[in-house]
C-alpha cells in the first residue's frame, strides 16, 4: 500500500469534517508552549510520500501500508504522538534508514478516520524538528532513538520584518493569481503573527517537489530558511504570471474566434430569413453568366477553377475580395462579343464628310478599311496614327469612324501615363490590383471589337514603374494583339478585332519600335477657307447650341469669321477660333438674359469692342535692307514665317549668332558662312573680305526658342545679300537644308509652310526638288496665288532670290 497525500494549496478546513475539533492557525502562545515541550528520546518512525511536515503545519494524510496503518493505530491508543520523516525515493515501498531522509518533524495525530477502501485518514499537526540518530525497531514498523533539531535563536530587527513582509506579499499574489487556491488562504496568512510558523505555513502548501521542501526544513538558521522562501515564491510567481499570460491570450484569440462564430451564425439565420447567403447568391450568378459566354475553353476551365477557389474563401479573408474582383473581371468581359459592322460605305463617307471639313486622306483610309472588310468579311484591324498639329479632329475623327461603322466608341488619353500596369494591369498578388486600362475600358463598352483612340500617344513617359509605351508594343501589333497578355487575368485576349487609332502632334518622341508598328496618316492644317467653312457648318451651330441661343440670335460673316481666324489666331487647328466665336456668343447670351436690344449682324466695330484688338499678322516686311531673308518655319501648332536678319560690322571675321537657336540651326550657319568663303568669286567678292568683317545673324523673337535644319537656303540667302549689298526679291520665302558641297535637301510640314506664307501674302517660294511630290500631294486651293522654284544647288537660291539692284546706303565693302 502506498502513502497517498497531495496537499497542494488544501485547507484542514476542507479536511475536518463537523464532528471534528477545528484547529486555529497557531498563535505565539501556541509556538512558545511547542518550543518549551521536550524531545522524547525515541518515536514510531512514519516514512512519508510526496509531502513534508514542518513545525506547527496541519496536513492530513492517508496511510495504505500495513507497517503504517498498524503505527497509526497504536499510537492513536497511546499518547498520540510519532515522528514523520520523508522518503528520498517515494518508489520504494518497504523504507529502511538509508531511504529516510535525517531530519523530520514530531506529529500529534488530531483525528483518524478509516475510509471505506480501508484505508486511514489522519490529520496531523506538527510540533518540533528531530534528528534520527539509529533505527533500534524495524518490525512491525520503524522506531527510532532521536536528538533536538533546533533552530538558531530567532532573528530580529527591520531587514527581517521587511523580509518576513515581502514573503507576505509574494504568497498573496499566487493565491490572487492561482485558480486552484482559495482565496481564504490569502486570510489565514495576513492572520499569522509568528515569522517562523508564516514561513513553516507557506513551505508546506507552497508548488514545490519534496527535495525543496525537504532543505527548507533542514535549513537551522531561519533568516537563510526566509530567503530560500523568498526565492522560491518569486520563480513560482513569474512562472505563474507567464502561465496566466499565455492563457489569457489563448482565451482572448478564442474568445474573439468565438464571438465571429457566433456573429456569423447569425447572419446567416438573418440572410436565410431575407433570401440566401449573398456568397451564394453570387455563386448561382457567376454560374448562371458563365452559361451564357462564348469563351474558349482555357479560359471556361480558369473560370470553374477560380470560381471554386472562391466557394471556399471565408468572406471575412483578405483574399475573398481581390478573388471576386478577378471573377467579376472574367465574366463582365465580351469574351469574343461582337458588334455587327455597317458596310453601307456611301452612308460611312456621308458621316465622315458631315463631322470633319476636309481630311480626304484619313477618310479615304477609313472607306478602303470598310471596302477590304466588306469584301474579306474578317481581317486583322491596322493600327492608324493621326500625326498633325492641335485642333485639326485627330480625337473628335474617332467618334465619327465608329459612328461610321456602327462600333462601340472608347477614348483613353495617354498624356502623362508612367506606368507600365495602366497598358498591362497589375499582378493579383498587389493589393488593390486591378486589369489594365486596355481591358476595363472592352469591358465598360462590353464589345470585343470598338474604336478605340489611343490620344496623345506621343506624351507617353516613363518611369521607375516601366515604360508604357513597350507594353504598348504588343497591343498595337497586328500580328501579336490577338494573343494580349493582361497580368491581371493571367489569360490572352483578343484585340485583333479592335480597330485602334492613335493620335499624336509630333512623331519625334514616340519610341521608333512603336511609330514603326502604326500607319501614319499626317493631318495637316486648314486653310483659311476651309476654317470659315469648318466654322459655319460646325463650330457655331454647335456653340449655339450649347449656350442656349438659336441661329437668328447671332450672325456672322465670312468676312467677321476671316477676321477672327487672321488677326485674333495663329494656329492650324480651330481650337483658338472656337473660343473667340464662343466670347461673341456669350456676349450675345448676356444681352438676351438681360432682354436688352441687340444687332443680331456683327459688325467690324463690334467685333473690335467684343474681342478688343488683334495681333499683327506675319506680314512680309519688304526688301530695303539687305541680308534680311523671310524664311518657312514648322512648329508644333502649325506653320510660321520667321526672318533671318544678318549685318556686317568692322572687325576681323568673328561669326555671331543670336536668337535662341539651336545646335542644327547654328550649325546651319556656319556651312552656309563656309560655302561663301569658298564659293566667294562666284558672288564677285574677294576672299580678304570675310577677314575683315564681322558677321552677325539674328533670329527674332528670342524669347522663342527655335532649331532645325530648314532655314540653312534662308541663312546662305541673308549672308550673301549682307556681302554683296544685293536686295532679296519681293515676297518671296523659301525653307530647305544645305550641305556643305552645295547640295540643297528636302525639309517636312511643307503644307504648313505653305499656309504660312499665305498667311504673310507671301507670293514666290523657293524649295528643294525633292519637296515636289510633296507640292503635288497638297490641293490646288492650298496652291491659289503661289508661284514655286525648285532647286538642287545653293547658287540658284542665290540667283533665285538676289536682284541686281544694290540697297540705299549700301556699306561700301572692298
Amino acid at each position: 500500500m502506498r502513502d497517498i497525500f497531495d496537499m497542494d494549496n488544501i485547507m484542514i478546513s476542507n479536511v475536518l469534517d463537523e464532528d471534528a475539533e477545528f484547529i486555529p492557525l497557531l498563535s505565539p502562545d501556541d509556538e512558545e508552549q511547542i518550543n518549551a515541550e521536550e524531545t522524547p528520546d525515541e518515536l514510531p518512525i512514519l516514512p512519508l510520500r510526496n509531502t513534508v511536515l514542518f513545525p506547527g503545519v496541519v496536513i492530513p494524510i492517508t496511510v495504505g501500508r500495513d507497517k503504517s496503518i498498524k503505527l497509526i493505530q497504536e499510537a492513536y491508543k497511546g499518547d498520540k504522538t510519532l515522528g514523520v520523516v520523508s522518503q528520498k525515493n517515494d518508489e520504494i515501498e518497504d523504507p529502511t534508514e538509508d531511504d529516510l531522509n535525517s531530519v523530520g518533524t514530531i506529529a500529534f495525530i488530531l483525528k483518524m478516520l478509516k475510509m471505506p477502501d480501508g484505508n486511514i485518514t489522519v490529520i496531523i499537526q506538527g510540533k518540533k524538528r528531530f534528528k534520527v540518530k539509529e533505527i533500534t525497531q524495524k518490525e512491525p514498523y520503524l522506531r527510532a532513538k532521536i536528538e533536538a533539531f533546533n533552530q538558531i535563536q530567532k532573528p530580529s530587527g527591520k531587514g527581517f520584518d521587511a523580509l518576513v513582509s515581502s514573503i507576505k506579499d509574494l504568497a498573496s499574489q499566487i493565491i490572487e493569481q492561482s485558480p486552484t487556491i482559495p482565496t481564504e488562504a490569502t486570510f489565514a496568512i495576513k492572520n499569522i503573527e509568528s515569522p517562523t510558523f508564516l514561513i513553516n505555513f507557506i513551505a508546506s502548501n507552497m508548488k514545490a517537489d519534496v527535495t525543496t521542501k525537504q532543505d527548507l526544513l533542514e535549513t537551522p538558521e531561519l533568516n537563510e530558511r526566509a530567503n530560500l522562501l523568498l526565492e522560491h515564491l518569486t520563480k513560482e510567481l513569474q512562472l505563474l504570471e507567464l502561465k496566466n499570460d499565455i492563457q489569457s491570450k489563448v482565451r482572448t484569440d478564442l474568445d474573439q474566434q468565438q464571438r465571429e462564430y457566433f456573429l456569423n451564425q447569425q447572419i446567416k439565420q438573418i440572410q436565410e430569413e431575407l433570401g440566401g447567403d449573398p456568397q451564394q447568391q453570387e455563386i448561382e450568378d457567376f454560374k448562371k453568366k458563365a452559361k451564357k459566354k462564348k469563351w474558349n475553353k482555357t479560359v471556361a476551365e480558369r473560370f470553374d477553377k477560380e470560381l471554386e477557389k472562391f466557394q471556399r474563401l471565408n468572406p471575412q479573408a483578405a483574399e475573398y475580395s481581390v478573388q471576386l474582383n478577378y471573377l467579376e473581371t472574367l465574366i463582365e468581359l465580351p469574351w469574343n462579343d461582337y458588334t455587327k459592322d455597317n458596310f453601307d460605305l456611301k452612308r460611312a463617307q456621308k458621316i465622315l464628310d458631315k463631322d470633319h471639313f476636309g481630311l480626304e486622306k484619313v477618310k479615304e483610309r477609313i472607306i478602303e478599311y470598310l471596302a477590304v472588310l466588306k469584301l474579306k468579311g474578317d481581317m486583322k484591324s491596322p493600327i492608324l496614327c493621326l500625326y498633325g498639329p492641335p485642333g485639326v479632329g485627330k480625337t473628335s475623327l474617332g467618334k465619327s469612324i465608329a459612328e461610321a461603322l456602327d462600333r462601340k466608341y472608347v477614348r483613353m488619353s495617354l498624356g502623362g501615363v508612367r506606368d507600365e500596369a495602366e497598358i498591362r494591369g497589375h499582378r493579383k498578388t498587389y493589393i488593390g490590383a486591378m486589369p489594365g486600362r486596355i481591358i476595363q475600358n472592352i469591358k465598360k463598352v462590353n464589345s470585343s471589337n470598338p474604336v478605340y483612340v489611343l490620344d496623345e500617344v506621343d506624351k507617353l513617359g516613363s518611369s521607375h514603374q516601366g515604360d508604357p509605351s513597350s507594353a504598348l508594343l504588343e497591343v498595337l501589333d497586328p500580328e501579336q494583339n490577338s494573343n494580349f497578355y493582361d497580368n491581371f487575368l493571367e489569360l490572352d485576349y483578343d484585340l485583333s478585332k479592335v480597330l485602334f487609332i492613335a493620335t499624336a502632334n509630333s512623331l519625334s518622341t514616340i519610341q521608333p519600335a512603336l511609330r514603326d508598328r502604326m500607319e501614319i496618316i499626317e493631318i495637316t492644317g486648314y486653310t483659311v477657307e476651309e476654317k470659315i467653312e469648318i466654322a459655319n457648318k460646325h463650330l457655331i451651330p454647335k456653340l449655339l447650341k450649347n449656350h442656349g441661343l438659336k441661329k437668328k440670335h447671332m450672325n456672322l460673316t465670312k468676312q467677321i469669321i476671316e477676321k477672327i481666324t487672321t488677326d485674333y489666331t495663329r494656329e492650324s487647328g480651330v481650337r483658338g477660333l472656337e473660343k473667340k466665336i464662343a466670347k461673341i456668343v456669350r456676349n450675345r447670351a448676356k444681352y438676351i438674359a438681360m432682354e436688352e436690344e441687340f444687332d443680331a449682324k456683327i459688325s467690324m466695330e463690334e467685333l473690335l469692342k467684343i474681342l478688343g484688338p488683334g495681333h499683327s499678322r506675319d506680314k512680309y516686311q519688304g526688301n530695303e535692307v539687305a541680308g534680311v531673308v523671310t524664311g518657312l518655319a514648322w512648329t508644333s501648332v502649325g506653320g510660321d514665317i520667321l526672318f533671318i536678319e544678318s549685318s556686317l560690322s568692322k572687325g576681323k571675321g568673328k561669326l555671331t549668332l543670336t536668337g535662341n537657336l539651336g545646335d542644327v540651326m547654328k550649325e546651319s550657319a556656319v556651312i552656309a558662312l563656309a560655302y561663301l568663303k569658298a564659293h566667294s568669286h562666284l558672288l564677285g567678292l574677294k576672299p580678304e573680305i570675310f577677314e575683315k568683317w564681322d558677321i552677325h545673324v539674328h533670329v527674332p523673337e528670342g524669347a522663342t526658342p527655335k532649331d532645325g535644319p530648314s532655314a540653312g537656303i534662308t541663312m546662305l540667302t541673308a549672308l550673301a545679300s549682307a556681302f554683296t549689298q544685293r536686295k532679296v526679291k519681293s515676297k518671296l520665302a523659301m525653307t530647305g537644308e544645305i550641305t556643305l558641297r552645295g547640295r540643297v535637301l528636302p525639309v517636312g510640314g511643307i503644307k504648313e509652310k505653305i499656309l504660312a506664307a499665305k498667311r504673310a501674302e507671301i507670293t514666290t517660294i523657293i524649295l528643294s526638288e525633292d519637296n515636289r511630290k510633296d507640292i503635288e500631294e497638297i490641293g490646288d486651293k492650298y496652291l491659289k496665288g503661289l508661284t514655286f522654284h525648285y532647286v538642287e544647288t545653293m547658287m540658284e537660291v542665290v540667283d533665285l532670290a538676289l536682284t541686281n539692284q544694290k540697297v540705299k546706303e549700301a556699306l561700301k565693302i572692298a
